[in-house]
């Protein structure tokens, strides 16, 4: 009459019949109360009424066993007992009862009114994680459901391995779970639960991933390569794993393919090429940890540059070999087996050395860099000059006399004018120019002439007038 909603009022009723341990009435009551949900995929428990019946059933169930204290039972107690007892009782280890009246009342609610969510997280509650995944799976249920009723509750409970087991036992291939175990390592690797995640990947036989976790623990966090020296049984791991990927494609390649749909794929062109990366990270490493503990080590930037990076790292990791040996000849080796491997612009990397060694004052060590450079057997006519021209912009700092063996060592004439020119050398730069074919040396005079006007150097200007 009142128009008032009597929802509440059947949901209390329904609660009374409950407590009397009435459970035909109860389901009549509630069901003028209750609604099932309008997505059963809804990453919740389901409406407060549900979870409310479902708290009273489960506080209400009590292990059942049949021990020598048994006639202390209540009527109560008893009651439940004699009830339970007729139907077929399955008794876990720890003593937990998974089928008894109230358990099956729980499950006639969930399957009702319920979420899967809800459904997935009363098996794991009650250790039935083996029905839990079957629902999951018959369901068709969306990864999330998987993450954050199955996968969060057994890791954190310490039961990632037996679920392993139950999903193995469902399915040896682990198709059916693909897209939820893929969907597990994008969830532990936003979280940087990398263990978990390399422990998981393993049992997922997914090698090539589980690769690129070890190179992750072999780089992170490492401040020297004193540090990755002592990480190297990393390197070893990834190329375990590479090599065992390799075996598996050379096996499955001679019979009918089977659909791996959720393991990494790469061609084995690929994983050689990153097992040489591998070897060549690991000789690289063994040489800087030498440098280092030796006290040979002269840089001190922050960053610890390793081959997985990008190309610009790449790069970074040749000039620190370089650098860092007692001499240039010690590491070039090393360096120009990098230069080679991952086709870098050498030129670009011998220039980096070079103005590192302008600014550590080792010009001595620029002309060495030269002579390893021209003996390397792939360098073009005019890198050297380049090397030199690249880093004369740090001119200022470079006593005159080493200045001046730096441009002498130069090949072509027309660089050492343009050297010259660059550091302000116009005297230098004439007397050089003088000495070319007459058309040619006309034009480089008069532009040395013009830059002398330019500057007021009146001495030099008169001498190229007098020349022209």
């Amino acid at each position: 009459k009142s128009g008032l909603d009597p929802g509440g009022a059947w949901h209390a009723w329904g609660m009374a019949c409950l407590q009397a341990g009435n459970l035909t009435s109860a389901r009549e009551k509630f069901n003028r109360c209750l609604k099932p949900p309008m997505d059963l995929n809804q990453l919740n428990h389901g409406s407060r009424l549900v979870q409310d019946v479902i708290q009273y059933l489960e506080s209400t169930v009590k292990p059942v066993l049949i021990t020598d204290d048994d006639y202390f039972a209540t009527l109560r107690e008893l009651e439940a007992t004699l009830r339970t007892r007729s139907l077929s009782l399955e008794v876990m280890s720890e003593g937990k009862i998974q089928h008894n009246s109230y358990y099956q009342e729980c499950l006639f609610y969930l399957h009702s009114y319920g979420t899967n969510l809800a459904i997935i997280s009363f098996y794991m509650r009650h250790d039935c994680m083996r029905e839990a995944l079957l629902h999951l799976l018959n369901k068709e249920s969306p990864s999330e459901v998987f993450i954050e009723g199955i996968f969060i509750p057994s890791y954190e409970s310490g039961k990632l391995h037996m679920l392993e087991n139950l999903l193995e036992t469902i399915d040896p291939g682990l198709e059916s779970w693909g897209v939820y175990l893929i969907a597990a390592c994008k969830y532990l690797e936003r979280k940087n639960y990398y263990h978990i995640l390399y422990e998981l990947q393993q049992f997922m036989k997914d090698h090539v991933r589980a690769a690129m976790t070890c190179i992750r623990f072999f780089t992170h966090g490492a401040k020297s390569y004193t540090e990755l020296g002592g990480k190297q049984m990393w390197l070893l791991k990834i190329k375990d794993h590479l090599k065992v990927y390799l075996q598996e494609v050379s096996r499955s390649s001679g019979r009918k393919k089977i659909p791996f749909t959720f393991r990494k794929k790469m061609s084995a062109t690929d994983v050689s090429r990153h097992i040489n990366t591998v070897d060549l990270q690991m000789e690289v490493t063994k040489f800087l940890h030498q440098c280092e503990s030796s006290g040979a080590s002269q840089m001190t930037d922050s960053s610890l540059p390793t081959l997985f990076g990008n190309n610009n790292m790449k790069m970074d990791v040749a000039c620190k070999v370089i650098l860092e040996g007692k001499n240039i000849e010690e590491g070039f080796g090393i360096a120009f087996r990098v230069l080679q491997d991952f086709q870098l612009e050498a030129t670009e990397v011998y220039s980096r050395v070079a103005k590192q060694l302008v600014k550590q004052q080792k010009y001595s060590e620029i002309q060495q860099l030269l002579k390893c450079v021209n003996e390397s057997g792939v360098a073009a006519k005019n890198d050297g000059d380049n090397i030199i021209l690249n880093c004369l912009n740090e001119f200022r700092n470079i006593p005159a006399e080493d200045l001046d063996n730096l441009i002498q060592d130069m090949d072509s004439d027309e660089n050492k004018i343009q050297a010259y020119l660059l550091c302000h050398k116009l005297r230098s730069a004439y007397l050089v120019a003088v000495r070319q074919e007459r058309p040619r040396a006309v034009q480089l005079v008069q532009r040395v002439r013009q830059l002398a006007h330019g500057s007021g150097d009146h001495v030099v200007t008169a001498i190229c007038a007098q020349w022209l």
